[in-house]
């Protein structure tokens, strides 16, 4: 049992869910997000609970020491290590590398007695192919970099309920605001989520991690699928950066060629398009639709698309701190996801709600600002939400100042409370 594990109780309850069934848990989510060490959590949960004949097997098939190439040796491996006399957990990373892993993974669902988890490399499988793979007996737990009560936890800061400043594993106070700026700039990657890392430090993290991305996960899986739509690196980058530079507005495949060709990179709607697609495919980007609330309908044109971590937004942008209003704008969005919620843009008569969170049949409207001590910004914050006329809950969550709570029903929260207090 690892013992060295931080706990992200969130998504170790979502894998657990369906525990003992047989559909495959798939943990999916962006390179290095934790997904191998969810499956750890998740393995000590079950080994803590010391059931007599269970039995615990894994196998990473990205470690040298793997000597599994074929998917009928993969069935082989656990067969020869399944349980005499009680239930079998298997627990295993990157099956896609073996060519027909998913035969054998579907046949050790049918013939033992087990319960499987597995991870899911984008470098190899789309989220929209695992029920083509897995015979539909399958449920993803889609994985993010820290949200920000993890990363205070991952940096050894506790917050008590309603107070502002903590103390470190030293005993040095730490105010939230520093963490939340220092969590909005260097962003929630488990790895090097630490009061200690500097700028270069994290530049050199990021930039693996890019690499990783861009050359194996997208480069590699258009090879894989024998697709050519994504070939040029420094395209990619380019798309990359214009995307990371335009989180929280509306975007379209032709604006974005159209503005890369008259900055002296040429190329094409579709090809604009392809590449976008590919950076959603490796969760680097989200794509956000917009919802009529009049309408009641999806709005195909001018998604916006949000960036999965602002560390990797940090490093595309050389580290210059810019609208501050639409990082902010992101990290709500994140948060959001964390949480549960599905989530869309508004519209409504003309005017933007800069979220609606849906769960479990109730909606939320929010609004984002970065403060509300103008007067106009204000009301332009409230006059969107005071144009729905349901009952659900609104709010104006707002990153600096304290304010009053509720006005007209719509509650105002600080950034302090939406990260660290149950608002909901």
């Amino acid at each position: 049992m690892r013992k060295d594990l931080k706990n992200r109780q969130r998504y170790l309850d979502e894998a657990l869910m369906f525990r003992d069934t047989d559909l495959i848990k798939v943990v999916t989510g962006v390179r290095r997000c934790g997904k191998s060490s969810l499956l750890a959590l998740v393995r000590n949960a079950l080994e803590s609970e010391q059931v007599k004949g269970r039995s615990f097997v894994g196998l990473n098939l990205e470690s040298m020491t793997c000597s599994v190439n074929t998917a009928e040796e993969l069935y082989a491996y656990f067969r020869e290590r399944l349980s005499d006399d009680g239930r079998t957990y298997i627990f295993l990373d990157e099956p896609q590398r073996i060519a027909g892993w998913q035969d054998a993974v579907n046949a050790m669902r049918v013939d033992f007695d087990c319960d499987i988890y597995l991870t899911g490399s984008n470098a190899y499988l789309l989220s929209s192919e695992l029920s083509t793979y897995l015979s539909g007996r399958y449920v993803e737990v889609g994985m993010l970099p820290l949200a920000f009560a993890e990363y205070a936890d991952f940096c050894g800061v506790s917050f008590k309920p309603g107070s502002v400043v903590a103390l470190d594993l030293f005993g040095e106070p730490v105010l939230f605001d520093d963490l939340f700026e220092r969590y909005l700039a260097y962003g929630g990657m488990p790895a090097i989520a630490s009061l200690e890392v500097r700028q270069a430090e994290h530049a050199a993290y990021m930039s693996s991690i890019y690499e990783a991305v861009a050359s194996r996960d997208i480069v590699n899986r258009e090879r894989n699928r024998r697709q050519s739509r994504v070939t040029n690196p420094e395209l990619l980058r380019n798309v990359a950066d214009f995307l990371a530079d335009n989180i929280g507005n509306q975007v379209s495949a032709s604006s974005i060629a159209s503005t890369l060709t008259s900055a002296g990179v040429r190329t094409s709607h579709p090809t604009a398009a392809s590449y976008i697609s590919a950076l959603n495919e490796a969760y680097l980007f989200y794509r956000v639709s917009r919802y009529d609330l009049h309408g009641k309908a999806i709005l195909r044109t001018n998604p916006k698309e949000y960036i999965v971590d602002l560390g990797l937004r940090s490093y595309l942008g050389g580290y210059r701190a810019t609208d501050m209003g639409r990082i902010f704008e992101n990290i709500v969005y994140l948060e959001l996801c964390f949480r549960g919620y599905s989530v869309h843009v508004g519209k409504i008569y003309g005017k933007e709600i800069d979220f609606v969170a849906v769960k479990d049949g109730e909606r939320l409207y929010i609004q984002v600002a970065d403060e509300l001590s103008n007067e106009l910004t204000k009301k332009r914050e409230l006059a969107s939400l005071r144009s729905l006329r349901d009952a659900f809950p609104k709010m104006v969550i707002v990153r600096k100042g304290s304010y009053e709570t509720d006005v007209d029903g719509i509650r105002i929260v600080r950034a302090r409370d939406f990260f660290l207090d149950n608002w909901q």
